[in-house]
């Protein structure tokens, strides 16, 4: 406990009883001007990023930076202003300054506070907070560890876009006028390689890394360098495909996109704006029967966790997709109320995602997939931005590998994967237990039925 203390007061300027202090204040100030209610949120980071590339040092970045945001109501009309200066003096002219914006900004119904019974008054202790006391020269150390790893992985390995490694540490403070005042640290860790295999005009690139809460946990970087390394080895000698129509397993980095186009689809200011091809789709079947979505944000240590939102609400584990069915929307208080709904604890986005098959056994490993996919085409990259969330249409320029009764034969480029979402998600076949963690989504790969493939 007493190190834990230690790094806290290393890292941060403020302890957490000093920040909700200073809240407390930003609170009783917004009042004495007339706000009939009041939010604030106060921030503090610091971190290391460095970056290797041939072994040499191309950057060491030191980041320590802090925010109040401060949020003023007068009635149904909103102001926000926000500063860097935690002086008393910075802190009411900023209060001074929502309180402006809000006296002369039109009034909106669903502007307001999360209703007080919503809150969560007693936020669990998540594991979120493992501070990484590194130098610089260790940070180095382990990024060249890991390049190097790379390089002696094969000869064909001949040059990298580089190594990098962060340490990330930060913490905060909510409080609002309606009782809530809570906040916690929380930290993010990674390394990351980027090999580039072959030369000359069959030269390839590709990446990995790994992130997470705790630094005991992470990868080693050896093995990141490595199969990032075989991973750009496999590309070289890409080819192209003529036009087609096949099945086409998306490997489970880019499976969790999929599961973010639907997070998307479903967000609050989509569907209350009208611009996302799921509205009202709540109650409707939009995946394959078999398809289980579940939200889950408490986590241990995990990096969607969280006791509550980033309004105060209270979050909760639910059901969000069951056997194919949406159950569940991604709401804040306003969009929800924009709906006539209630929110779902998601101001700031989806938490602990995970999407599974009722049909997906233990051994469904990703070389069971891709005898599952049999002939088509293995997904590994994605490029371009051609989603429509309106229409559901989705084109994307993409490369990986063509795969002949369950096995890999080369690797393509330069082909473009089409379809729409409303399809891919009815025709999804299988999930593998191939799981992976990217970010806030868990998922194995994921098999669709058929895509068109536009290539030479």
């Amino acid at each position: 406990m007493a190190a834990d203390m230690d790094a806290r007061q290393r890292f941060f300027p403020h302890t957490q009883d000093e920040l909700k202090q200073i809240a407390s204040d930003i609170l009783r100030h917004a009042k004495s001007l007339g706000a009939s209610d009041s939010a604030t949120e106060i921030s503090e980071g610091d971190g290391l990023s460095v970056s290797v590339r041939r072994g040499e040092v191309e950057t060491i970045e030191h980041n320590r930076d802090k925010m109040v945001g401060v949020t003023v109501f007068i009635g149904n009309k909103r102001g926000n202003a926000s500063t860097s200066d935690f002086s008393s003096a910075a802190l009411k002219d900023t209060v001074a300054a929502a309180y402006n914006i809000a006296r002369f900004t039109a009034e909106d119904d669903c502007a307001g506070l999360a209703e007080a019974e919503l809150l969560e008054t007693a936020p669990r202790d998540l594991d979120l907070y493992h501070p990484w006391n590194l130098t610089a020269d260790e940070a180095v150390e382990i990024a060249r560890r890991s390049e190097d790893a790379a390089f002696a992985t094969s000869p064909q390995i001949r040059n990298t876009e580089g190594a990098s490694v962060s340490a990330q540490h930060s913490q905060f403070v909510l409080a609002t006028s309606r009782g809530f005042l809570s906040g916690y640290p929380f930290s993010r860790h990674y390394v990351a390689c980027a090999p580039i295999a072959g030369s000359g005009r069959n030269m390839q690139r590709d990446d990995w890394y790994t992130s997470k809460r705790s630094a005991s946990e992470l990868a080693d970087p050896e093995a990141i360098g490595r199969y990032a390394a075989q991973r750009a080895l496999a590309r070289i000698g890409a080819r192209g495909l003529d036009t087609r129509k096949v099945p086409v397993l998306f490997e489970a980095p880019l499976a969790a996109g999929l599961l973010g186009a639907f997070v998307q689809a479903t967000s609050g200011g989509a569907l209350y704006r009208k611009t996302s091809f799921l509205v009202d789709s709540l109650g409707t079947p939009v995946f394959a029967p078999h398809i289980q979505i579940v939200e889950d944000p408490h986590v241990a240590r995990a990096m969607g966790s969280a006791p509550f939102d980033e309004e105060g609400v209270r979050t909760k584990q639910r059901s969000v997709v069951k056997d194919g069915v949406v159950e569940g929307y991604f709401l804040s208080t306003y969009s929800a109320r924009k709906l006539g709904m209630q929110t779902t604890g998601n101001a700031g986005g989806s938490h602990n995602l995970s999407m599974a098959s009722t049909q997906t056994r233990p051994e469904d490993d990703f070389e069971a997939m891709l005898k599952k996919l049999g002939t088509g085409l293995l997904l590994t990259e994605l490029m371009g931005q051609g989603v429509n969330y309106v229409t559901g249409d989705y084109s994307r320029g993409a490369s990986g590998f063509w795969v002949e009764n369950g096995k890999i034969q080369y690797p393509v480029e330069e082909i473009t994967v089409a379809s729409t979402l409303q399809e891919m998600f009815r025709h999804i076949v299988a999930i593998g237990s191939d799981t992976l963690v990217r970010g806030t989504k868990q998922i194995g790969s994921v098999l669709i039925e058929r895509m068109t493939i536009a290539g030479q």
